[in-house]
C-alpha cells in the first residue's frame, strides 16, 4: 500500500491512497462468502453456493463494492498511522478507481480521503512564561459573607403583604399550554426569584405580582416531549416571602457552630477564609496561564469542527441550524476548541499522568456541583458512555498544572508566589516522592477555564474537539461521505434547586 500525503491548510490534509489488488484480495474473498451466506439458490444449501453463481447472479461489479466498503476502514487506518495523522472529526472519503471490476486480479484500489487534522501547535519554554494575579483578599467583607451564608442557613420564612421583589420566597402555581392544549401544570412549588433555575423569562414575570395575583408569559419548554417548543405559561403566587436572618451574636454562634462566642466563629470563619484563597490563587494563576497562552500562541481551528459544535449545542437546546444564537456562541465556541487543543498538546509532550486519586477528586467535585452522589453520576456517565471525556477532561485539567508548575507567578506588587505545585506531577508513583508535599494540586473552588456554552464547568464542558488523539474515527464506507458533528461533551446542567433549600423555617 502507497499512501501519499498532502497539507490543504495548517487543520487539513489530503491523503491519496493506492492498494494492490493482492491487498483486497482477502476482502474480496469474505465479500463473496458475506453474499453466498445470504443468498438462497435452488439446488444449493444457504452457505454453500459457489463463487461462479455467485459472480453470475450478483456481478461481479456488486462484490467488489462490498469488498472496498468492508476493508476501507482498516486501509484508511493504516494509511493515516503510517504518515502519523492526528484527524479530528469523519473525514472525507472519494473512491476513484476500484479493480477487479472485469474479473481480472490487477490493478490497484485507489482513494482520497480529506481530513481535518490538529494543528502543529510550538508550546514555549515554561520556565521562561510569567504571569501576574490579584491575590484574593482575606479581609471583613469575605468574613462577613461567609457569615450570612450561614445565617441564611438558619433563616426564616416570613410572609409579606406587598409585591414579589427579586430575592423573595414564592410558593407558585404554574400551567403551560401550546395552542390552547394543556402541556404541564404544577402547583405549590417553591421558588426564589432571580435563580433563574426554572423557564426563562419567569423571573420577570414574577417581579411586582403580589399574591394571588396572576400573569402569562411565552417561554420555551426546558423539558419533556415538547422541549424547545414555545408555550404560553401562566403563573399565580399563592404566597410571598422574605428570609429573616437571625442576629449575629453568642446565641447565633452557639446555635450554628461549635463556637461561645460570636467572635470565635468569626475568627473560624476567617480561617476558612483564608484555606480557600489559597486555592484560588492557584485557580487564578491557571485561568491567567490559559488566557497568556492561548493569547501568544496561533492555534488555528478546522472550520467543520466549530460548525459541528455549534449545531450540536443548538440542537441540545432544541433550535434549529441556523438560530442567532450559533453566533453568540462562536467565539467562545472557538475559543474553548482552542484551549484542548493546546492542552493536549501540553498533555502529550508531558506525557501527564492521571491517577486514580485525580479521577476520583474530579468526579466528587463535579458530583458536589451537581447534588448528586459521586457514585451515582459515575454510572450514569457510564451508562452514557462519557468516561473516555471525562478522562480527557481531567487529563487536560491536569497537563495546565504541570506546565503552571514551571512558570513565575507573581502578585500585583511583584512579588513571586509559591503555588505548591510541583514540577514533576506527571511522574506519579515515584519512590522519593512525599505524598504530604505539593498537596495543593486540586485546589479548592478550581475555576477551570471558559468554555463553550452548554458545556459548563469542563466541561463546560465543550466537548467538540473531545477528541482525544487516539480517538480516530473511521471514514465512511461510501463516498463521498458526509461530515458527522464532532464529539460532544456531557451537557452538565444542574438540578433545579427548590427556594427553600437551605431548610429556613416557615413562620
Amino acid at each position: 500500500m502507497k499512501t501519499a500525503s498532502e497539507k490543504l491548510s495548517p487543520t487539513r490534509v489530503k491523503l491519496t491512497v493506492e492498494v494492490p489488488f493482492d491487498e483486497l484480495k482477502p476482502a474480496v474473498e469474505a465479500a463473496t462468502k458475506k453474499i453466498a451466506d445470504q443468498v438462497q439458490i435452488p439446488g444449493f444449501r444457504k452457505g454453500k453456493v459457489p463463487t461462479r453463481l455467485v459472480e453470475q447472479r450478483f456481478g461481479r461489479p456488486a462484490i467488489m463494492q462490498e469488498a472496498v466498503n468492508d476493508a476501507l476502514p482498516d486501509f484508511y487506518q493504516k494509511a493515516a498511522s503510517e504518515v502519523e495523522l492526528k484527524p479530528v472529526g469523519r473525514p472525507e472519503v472519494e473512491v476513484s478507481e476500484i479493480p477487479g471490476l472485469d474479473g481480472s486480479e490487477d490493478g490497484n484500489l485507489v482513494f482520497v480521503v480529506e481530513q481535518d487534522v490538529r494543528p502543529e501547535i510550538e508550546l514555549p519554554d515554561f520556565s521562561s512564561v510569567e504571569i501576574e494575579i490579584e491575590e484574593p483578599a482575606v479581609d471583613d467583607d469575605a468574613v462577613e459573607v461567609r457569615l450570612t451564608e450561614l445565617r441564611e442557613r438558619f433563616g426564616t420564612l416570613v410572609g409579606v403583604d406587598r409585591p414579589a421583589e427579586d430575592g423573595d420566597f414564592v410558593s407558585l402555581d404554574m400551567l403551560a399550554t401550546i395552542e390552547d392544549e394543556e402541556i404541564e401544570s404544577v402547583e405549590g412549588v417553591s421558588y426564589q426569584i432571580g435563580q433563574g433555575n426554572m423557564l426563562e423569562g419567569l423571573d420577570e414575570a414574577l417581579e411586582g405580582l403580589s399574591a394571588g395575583e396572576t400573569t402569562t408569559f411565552t417561554s420555551k419548554l426546558a423539558g419533556g416531549e415538547h422541549a424547545g417548543q414555545d408555550a404560553l405559561i401562566k403563573v399565580t403566587p399563592q404566597s410571598v416571602k422574605v428570609r429573616e436572618l437571625p442576629e449575629a451574636d453568642d446565641e447565633f454562634a452557639e446555635m450554628a457552630s461549635e463556637f461561645d462566642t460570636i467572635d470565635e466563629l468569626k475568627d473560624d470563619l476567617r480561617t476558612q477564609a483564608a484555606k480557600d484563597a489559597e486555592g484560588n490563587r492557584v485557580a487564578l494563576a491557571r485561568n491567567a496561564l490559559l488566557e497568556k497562552l492561548l493569547e501568544d500562541i496561533e492555534i488555528p481551528v478546522p472550520d467543520q469542527l466549530v460548525e459541528d459544535e455549534i449545531l450540536g449545542h443548538l440542537q441540545n437546546e432544541g433550535k434549529e441550524a441556523g438560530d442567532p444564537h450559533g453566533e453568540e456562541i462562536r467565539e467562545d465556541t472557538v475559543k474553548a476548541i482552542r484551549a484542548q487543543f493546546l492542552l493536549d498538546e501540553i498533555n502529550a509532550t508531558r506525557e501527564v499522568q492521571v491517577g486514580q486519586d485525580d479521577l476520583m477528586t474530579y468526579m466528587t467535585q463535579l458530583s458536589a456541583q451537581y447534588g448528586i452522589e459521586p457514585n451515582q453520576l459515575l454510572q450514569m456517565l457510564a451508562q452514557s458512555g462519557q468516561l473516555e471525556q471525562i478522562f480527557a477532561e481531567v487529563q487536560r485539567s491536569k497537563a495546565l498544572d504541570v506546565a503552571l508548575a514551571d512558570v513565575t507567578v507573581k502578585n500585583e506588587k511583584g512579588e513571586a508566589l509559591d503555588l505548591g505545585l510541583k514540577a514533576d506531577q506527571s511522574e506519579e508513583g515515584s519512590e522519593d516522592e512525599d505524598p504530604d508535599e505539593g498537596s495543593e494540586k486540586t485546589p479548592a473552588k478550581k475555576a477551570p477555564a471558559k468554555k463553550a456554552p452548554a458545556k459548563t464547568a469542563a466541561a463546560k464542558k465543550v466537548e467538540a474537539a473531545e477528541e482525544s488523539e487516539d480517538a480516530e474515527e473511521k471514514p465512511v464506507k461510501k463516498a463521498p461521505a458526509k461530515k458527522a458533528p464532532a464529539k460532544k461533551a456531557p451537557v452538565k446542567k444542574a438540578p433545579a434547586k427548590k427556594a427553600d433549600e437551605d431548610a429556613p423555617a416557615e413562620k
